[in-house]
């Protein structure tokens, strides 16, 4: 009889941490995905390798994931952003996608959801689809006898050893996995392992920066004939065109209007995965949480979106606040007003959770929070709105905010706040806050490591925008030297800020794409922009046709049609200017802070201001959320553990008298 053998195989990868590079040089590339994730065994050896199929479990169907997992094979999550890009000839992979997940209409998990035929409970899956092999030192033409020890009895079943198995296992506890492989006259050899899915729980939280703002998932369609609008100033003098939006049915001189182009001018809009909180894929926390599933194939990824534009700790995170646009069916348009608040929504989705299945808990939260707590929007509108008229009357509506004014906040009213949304986190994470990854903002207005140089160039979309110099320093200066490094003392308990127990109160933060960022502000260009940025978008701020008769045939100054602009092509900036804001998504608010901020109609001057200011503008693009993912990526794999270990696979030849399935 030959001697029995038993190999026990473990593999061992230390946890990620310590100091880790900027998100420009550090943009790890992820381990291409493998079926076999075991370590290589002797050549005479043979063992059961396994993998979840479409394991980021916010896709319905498996060739959205595979195309992730494509784009990601030897690429960092950057990389694979840019190449998709180019793929979708800088259109945006998510278009496509954006009909194909568990989200509904208003942007809400759907409760169950049907993936690749098979209807799950989204937030407490009772089972996964996983592919299984036989690997290594397999003989040609060696028969398979499986069993999976899942029920009673045993599900079993018998074919060529090339075949892969397809089936759905059971979470919570493990799946014993035997094959029996039978080659010739060869001894029997049986192979035995575990198979144990790891669901990892991501609620995604916090402000615009959060959600992905700016970058919808199906960006606007422009027209290339001009859509005019009014100026404070009054007049035909005031009044100045701009590319429209393709499709839209209605008036789109000044002095003409009706009832109905309001809802059609909104079914010709961007679409996000959720319109009020412009809830998008090309999120870094989506971004992240993808890549965390397409580099682990024995996990799966379930991601509850809950970020909103415009959140604040109190209003967003612990209050309601305004929705930022409708929501567009193919009949009505629905204006829900407000949205509910973050903390609450988060409560409610764990308490349900918790009622299916006792035991399950959020793994990790996904964090950025702050800026709008300074009002951030407002210095951007202070930087940028020039002309006095509708700088007075900014001011007078609450859209300008200043320096000192973001100074007092963060010195008084923020660290108050913070640490009442620390308090509200715990409970989410079992008292432990280093599962709160807490993802810092990129300085949005540096070229070389200095401010912008200001101008209209990038801002020219509203004759009243020019980035004033001296106050785009002032501002950068304040978000370098004061914003960023609060928010850090914040987040880790550090440089005075007081907790009560810094070991778990202490988040883990991350802020190493901030280096790469100094080089991408948002009046970065270079000769491998998109041709239609270098052409059409001027340096000097001349981009558009002021002569209304002809801006309203054509807008750009340039020739050609708006509607050859490409919103995600790779670009130099990784921040969205005002006409990238402009020509990308288009926002037409549905409300702001205050009633007066809302437009009138779709020509108002106040809507001209607030497109900008509002809808994306100083922004990531989806190049930048990725490098915001890259960063953030190796914190989560240290949080998690991801690594450290496998189920030991266990290979013997089988004795003689061990009959053999056929």
């Amino acid at each position: 009889m030959l001697k029995s053998r038993v190999i026990r195989l473990s593999l061992l990868i230390a946890a990620l941490g310590g100091a880790m590079a900027s998100a420009a040089a550090a943009q790890t590339p992820l381990v291409p995905p493998s079926v076999a994730q075991t370590v290589p065994q002797f050549t005479t050896t043979m063992q059961i390798s396994w993998e979840v199929r479409n394991r980021f479990r916010l896709f319905r169907e498996e060739r959205d994931f595979q195309l992730h997992i494509a784009s990601l094979s030897g690429r960092s999550i950057l990389e694979s952003e840019q190449a998709l890009a180019m793929q979708s000839d800088g259109r945006g992979w998510a278009r496509n996608i954006l009909g194909r997940l568990c989200i509904d209409a208003t942007g809400r998990v759907s409760e169950p959801c049907t993936r690749d035929g098979v209807k799950e409970s989204y937030l407490t899956p009772t089972d996964h689809p996983v592919t299984i092999r036989l690997t290594g030192a397999v003989p040609v033409g060696a028969t398979c006898a499986w069993t999976f020890e899942d029920g009673d009895p045993p599900r079993q079943s018998t074919l060529d050893c090339a075949e892969p198995i397809n089936l759905r296992v059971r979470y919570g506890r493990p799946t014993p996995v035997t094959v029996d492989v039978s080659s010739g006259s060869e001894a029997p050899q049986r192979v035995t392992t575990q198979i144990a899915v790891r669901d990892i729980f991501i609620a995604g939280l916090g402000d615009s920066i959060a959600s992905g703002e700016g970058n919808p998932d199906r960006a606007v369609t422009l027209s290339d004939d001009g859509f005019c609008f009014r100026s404070y100033l009054g007049g035909p003098a005031g009044m100045y065109f701009r590319p429209g939006r393709a499709g839209f049915k209605g008036a789109r001189a000044c002095d003409t209007s009706d009832g109905t182009s309001l809802q059609n001018w909104q079914r010709a809009g961007a679409q996000w995965m959720n319109p009020a909180c412009h809830r998008s894929l090309y999120s870094y926390q989506a971004r992240m949480a993808i890549a965390l599933a397409a580099q682990n194939p024995q996990i799966a990824v379930t991601y509850l979106p809950l970020a909103c534009t415009g959140a604040t700790i109190d209003e967003g995170m612990f209050g309601a606040q305004r929705a930022r646009e409708c929501v567009v069916g193919k009949n009505s348009l629905t204006c829900q007003g407000t949205v509910n608040a973050q903390i609450a929504e988060l409560r409610e989705a764990l308490t349900a959770v918790t009622k299916r299945q006792p035991d399950r808990e959020l793994d990790l939260i996904l964090l950025s929070i702050g800026a709008n707590d300074v009002d951030f929007s407002g210095l951007v509108a202070d930087v940028i709105v020039e002309r006095q008229t509708e700088r007075a009357l900014s001011r007078r509506t609450g859209v300008l905010s200043s320096v000192d004014e973001a100074r007092s906040t963060l010195q008084r009213e923020l660290p108050q706040d913070f640490n009442k949304l620390r308090q509200a986190l715990k409970p989410f994470v079992g008292g432990d806050l280093s599962r709160v990854i807490y993802t810092s903002y990129a300085n949005p207005s540096l070229l070389n490591g200095a401010p912008c140089p200001g101008g209209r160039a990038g801002f020219d979309i509203h004759p009243a925008f020019n980035a004033d110099p001296q106050r785009l320093a002032e501002v950068t200066e304040f978000v370098q030297s004061e914003f960023l490094p609060s928010l850090k003392k914040l987040a880790t308990c550090s440089g005075g800020v007081l907790c009560g127990n810094p070991a778990r109160d202490r988040m883990t933060f991350v802020d190493q794409h901030q280096a790469a960022f100094a080089s991408h502000g948002f009046c970065a260009r270079a000769e491998t922009d998109p041709p239609f940025d270098r052409e059409c978008f001027s340096a000097k701020g001349e981009s558009f046709v002021a002569d209304i008769v002809d801006a309203a045939n054509n807008p750009l100054v340039c020739g050609a049609g708006a509607s050859d602009f490409r919103p995600y092509s790779p670009r130099a900036r990784w921040i969205r200017d005002a006409n990238d804001s402009y020509f990308t998504a288009m926002t037409y608010p549905q409300a702001q802070k205050a009633p007066t901020n809302q437009p009138g109609d779709i020509h108002d001057a106040t809507w001209g201001v607030l497109s900008a200011v509002y809808g994306g503008a100083i922004h990531p693009t989806a190049e930048g959320h990725a490098a915001m993912a890259d960063a953030a990526l190796p914190a989560a794999m240290s949080v998690l553990g991801l690594g450290l270990s496998e189920a030991p696979v266990v290979s013997e030849p089988l004795s003689p008298a061990t009959p053999t399935r056929q």
